[in-house]
């Protein structure tokens, strides 16, 4: 199945600007039927972001290790493909250590501007700290949601400076595979002729291998889950029981998609004081908190030039699964 799309709704009273989307979107999502469901982006506040960089060095979890091997292997070959001149700027740059290896690769050519769009302001603070240290390099961060940040970074490039976009990490599998679509389409629309795409993808494997990277022995990833009712609460007045919920990661064949759920242990109840919301489920109902779609590298090319793309080249790594694929602007 497709992950259902959020209804319109309408924006809570008295709540503070800067939470006011926040509360709308959990208001929208915790009232959508039959599933009830939370936004993805919001499990990366402080706390979720620190859990997230946790889960990049567990054992079961192999995304990351896998790009970073691709980009180390393969970073002069990617810098040798763009245009001489190139702005960067990362969608989601998590603490930029996935990023280095192209930042050095690029500055040890001339020097670079690097932009990273996050909406976690604690992971740009780690970002800026990760890659402050590579020579040539200067970092501008910018506290956006990716297409708001992509939109001013591409205002203010200078006459006749390219970008390179990365979207790394296989953050494009937590979008439905059209909406995906529709993203790259819109990151597209930012773009001119010469600028180009860095896109991660994480490929298909075994359904056990999968299931154990977002369900790991130690139990990162369900507090990462879990944190996200922790910070409505923290930050919107609300109060979950956190014991009353437990993580589950299940595979969907028909989607190739592992979602992450929160399921309530016994009926809960509770209120989300800033979204004017009194929410109740059932003991075996969930929270639909994220998708992670996998891919086959050979349907990126097809993927990209409807989105208006042109897929340049492509490097895959085999021992995990993941691709690396530099879209150019059509």
């Amino acid at each position: 199945m497709s992950r259902p799309a959020h209804r319109p709704t309408a924006r809570p009273a008295a709540v503070p600007p800067h939470l006011a989307a926040f509360a709308a979107e959990v208001h929208a999502g915790l009232t959508h039927t039959p599933q009830k469901e939370l936004p993805s982006k919001y499990l990366y506040d402080e706390v979720g972001s620190a859990l997230f960089e946790v889960i990049t060095v567990l054992p079961e979890y192999g995304v990351t290790r896998s790009e970073e091997r691709l980009l180390t292997r393969y970073a002069a070959e990617i810098v040798e493909a763009l245009p001489a001149d190139v702005t960067v700027a990362e969608l989601g740059s998590g603490s930029g250590r996935k990023t280095r290896r192209i930042l050095e690769a690029l500055c040890r050519k001339r020097p670079t501007s690097y932009c990273p769009i996050e909406i976690s302001r604690s992971a740009l603070q780690l970002c800026r700290r990760e890659l402050a240290d590579i020579e040539r390099i200067s970092i501008v961060g910018y506290e956006r949601d990716y297409l708001a940040g992509l939109a001013e970074v591409s205002r203010k490039r200078a006459s006749g400076e390219q970008l390179l976009v990365l979207f790394l990490g296989s953050t494009i599998g937590n979008f439905a595979r059209l909406a995906a679509t529709r993203f790259l389409r819109d990151i597209r629309a930012m773009l001119k002729p010469g600028d180009t795409l860095l896109l991660g993808t994480d490929l298909v494997k075994p359904v056990p291998t999968l299931i154990a990277a977002y369900d790991d022995a130690i139990g990162a990833t369900a507090a990462f889950n879990l944190n996200l009712l922790a910070r409505i609460n923290r930050e919107l007045d609300a109060d979950f029981d956190l014991a009353a919920f437990e993580h589950v990661a299940r595979f969907n064949p028909d989607a190739r998609s592992v979602e992450m759920h929160l399921r309530a242990k016994r009926r809960v109840e509770a209120h989300v004081g800033a979204a004017q919301l009194p929410v109740a489920l059932e003991a075996g109902e969930t929270i639909w908190t994220e998708s992670s779609h996998k891919y086959h590298a050979d349907e990126i090319p097809a993927i990209a030039a409807d989105a208006g793309f042109t897929c340049a080249h492509q490097w895959v790594e085999k021992e995990w699964g993941f691709a690396e694929s530099l879209l150019a602007v059509k």
